[in-house]
């Protein structure tokens, strides 16, 4: 049901013309030339036939509306800059100049039944239509007691008035009800998945649209398309659902305090328990907001195998060496037997053969093996390591692949407390979540190719990454996301073809350390964005410079640009073309070398900023003897010998973010 809004809005008579002539001169004909079909012939929307009765006549498709249509027609059409406080009135206005008053049919329906009405009126402030019985009488429920006189009581009961969204326009060729079914199919969306029943009371300003309606819209349809993780979809729901259930405790407590004017002790007991329902409501708003923010969604993210058990060691407490052969020859069985299934010790070891690698993760304890013999295998499923294992492939990684088939949120999650993979070639299709994620302990990625599709690595809080002499590319993200308190060592590996190179996390500092992160001998290219890029929270004087840098790199040339220009020169001027590729191998080396310095000091400088703070903290708390070797030891990163080329933005920038309860505003500085 809608909630009814309570409050009473004054408007000046000035300011009710001006909406008034905005109104008339926005809604003209030619504004509405491509949206319904008001003066076409013949109707442009499909049509459904009702589910259960089949007497029931067809109703208008409408429930497919893509995600730039309900966009435009709520910002243009609708609310445009509307209040949440004048929500409702906008929306009746906006009915009253598409809807048709009467003449039209409707499937009533509720959750117990459904029955056919015709809509004689509309009452346009309530967002409610005068509706009377269709003859014959048609009706579907769950039991035989809604007969034809108990409709009739129900609608004398409500005084013929119904919900404009529990009513579904019965279909008409004629196209002169189409805009009334849109309308109709607008209103029902936004009530069941935009209005929050809290929204008056939140901030009312002219901002509703952009504050609420639309991060609301893009979550609901990034949900539709499968792009936020099914997990997080879940937790949001719940959420949702507690915050709805706690405001309605909170407006009942409310409300049994406004109307009693006694200052008694069961007063004061309610005034406690209001506010304490208070601060749990703002605590879950702002998880929702969170949530709904895009930006917010996707530099927080969301650790749903955080959770996972380890199984700990085989009762037996022997170990296991699993063998996953794509085709198993006398040959390769003998080498096997030599490389891989006689250990120096030449004790028995138990072997364990499977069909596909994920049925022997599945099958693993702590400390088993697993050797995948060379071949292509197609896997529908994650594989969740959770325990200390080792999986390797036997032979080059381009000998070993496995592919993910299927729709799924992520390839790889690993909590394990020490892992090791090795020799492996990940193919990443149709997820929502990163090809790797590591959410506990160490994880070892070693000789390794990823073709990612979304992210690639993801190294969450308390996690370490040690990724050595790999390949990494794809990904529509980044190619490795470092969060705060993690620890990260990339050597001699390739990152490459991505939106971004490597994302660095530090924006919680109140509540993690900057992640502990070592570059050596990297190779990053190609990527679209930054080779680097450093997410943090900003100072008001850094967001101002911040500001100054794009606007002074809008008229002055950048370096980033540097090395792609000297190779144009050169294919330019054939005379010329040894001397100038001696300019961009010098020019090349310099860069690299301020390159690694650059990120070197400025990731330093977050953690002394950091470490600073810290010791603050500590000294409020009476600790005044804060051992600064240790958190230096902590802090400690090692950046040198990578080579940044041809990253569409430049080698390093920095992503300030200045995260508050009412929004995000953000700020690139370029290096």
């Amino acid at each position: 049901m809608v909630p009814e809004l309570a409050r009473v809005i004054v408007i000046d008579d000035n300011y009710m013309e001006v909406r008034r002539e905005d109104a008339e001169s926005d809604w003209s004909a030619d504004s509405w030339s491509d949206y319904g079909s008001r003066d076409k012939p013949g109707t442009t929307l499909g049509r459904t036939v009702p589910d259960g009765n089949v007497l029931f006549p067809d109703i208008f498709h409408t429930d497919h509306l893509l995600f730039y249509e309900r966009f435009r027609a709520y910002q243009d059409y609708i609310l445009a800059d509307c209040k949440a406080s004048e929500v409702k009135r906008f929306i009746a206005e906006y009915l009253e100049k598409v809807l048709e008053p009467s003449g039209w049919q409707a499937i009533w329906r509720t959750d117990v039944f459904e029955v056919l009405v015709g809509v004689v009126g509309v009452n346009f402030p309530a967002l409610k239509a005068v509706v009377q019985l269709s003859e014959p009488f048609l009706c579907e429920s769950q039991d035989s007691s809604f007969t034809l006189e108990c409709m009739q009581e129900l609608l004398e009961l409500k005084e013929h008035q119904i919900l404009l969204q529990e009513l579904w326009v019965v279909y008409d060729e004629s196209g002169e009800f189409d805009q009334t079914a849109l309308a109709i199919e607008h209103v029902r969306f936004f009530y069941r998945c935009i209005w929050r029943t809290w929204d008056e009371e939140e901030e009312d300003e002219f901002d509703y649209f952009v504050r609420c309606v639309e991060p609301r819209l893009r979550l609901h349809y990034d949900i539709l398309e499968h792009r936020v993780p099914s997990g997080l979809v879940a937790e949001y729901q719940n959420f949702l659902s507690q915050c709805e259930e706690l405001y309605e405790k909170f407006l009942n407590v409310r409300n049994s305090i406004s109307s009693n004017d006694s200052d008694s002790e069961a007063e004061n007991v309610s005034m406690v328990e209001g506010l304490k329902l208070y601060d749990k409501v703002e605590h879950l708003k702002q998880k929702l907001k969170l949530i709904e923010n895009p930006l917010l969604r996707y530099v927080f993210g969301y650790q749903k195998y955080g959770s996972l058990q380890a199984k700990g060691l085989r009762p037996t407490g022997a170990k296991v060496i699993h063998v996953v052969p794509w085709t198993m020859t006398a040959s390769l069985l003998q080498l096997l037997a030599r490389d891989k299934l006689c250990p120096e010790s030449c004790e028995d070891v138990e072997i364990q053969f499977h069909r596909d690698p994920l049925a022997a993760v599945n099958a693993c304890y702590e400390g088993d093996r697993v050797i995948i013999c060379p071949g292509h295998y197609f896997v529908d499923g994650v594989f969740s390591i959770a325990d200390s294992v080792e999986l390797e492939g036997y032979g080059l990684p381009d000998d070993v692949v496995i592919e993910k088939q299927g729709k799924g949120d992520n390839f790889f999650d690993c909590t394990g407390a020490n892992i090791k993979i090795s020799n492996l070639k990940l193919v990443q299709h149709d997820a929502v979540e990163g090809i790797l994620n590591v959410h506990h302990g160490k994880t070892t990625l070693e000789n390794c190719v990823l073709q990612c599709e979304t992210t690639g690595i993801t190294v969450r809080t308390s996690a370490e990454l040690l990724m050595r002499n790999s390949d990494l590319y794809g990904a529509k993200g980044a190619g490795v996301e470092i969060y705060p308190g993690s620890v990260c060592t990339l050597l001699h590996n390739g990152i490459h073809h991505c939106k971004e190179g490597i994302l660095v996390k530090n924006f919680l500092d109140e509540d993690y350390e900057a992640p502990t992160i070592t570059m050596v001998n990297n190779m990053i290219h190609n990527n679209e964005g930054y080779g680097v890029v450093l997410v943090r929270p900003a100072m008001p004087s850094e967001m101002k410079d911040a500001s100054a840098q794009e606007t002074k790199g809008n008229t002055q040339p950048t370096q980033a640009g540097d090395d792609t220009a000297c190779a144009e020169g050169s294919q330019q001027e054939p005379g010329c073309v040894t001397d100038e590729l001696e300019l961009c191998k010098r020019a090349e080396t310099s860069e690299q070398t301020e390159s690694n310095s650059e990120i070197a000091n400025v990731l330093g400088a977050a953690s002394a900023k950091k470490s600073q703070k810290h010791k603050k903290r500590l000294s409020e708390l009476g600790f005044t003897d804060a051992d600064d070797n240790l958190m230096s030891q902590e802090m400690f990163v090692s950046v040198e010998g990578n080579q940044f080329k041809w990253n569409g933005k430049g080698s390093f920038g920095i992503f300030f973010s200045d995260l508050t309860p009412a929004g995000v505003a953000v700020g690139f500085v370029r290096y």
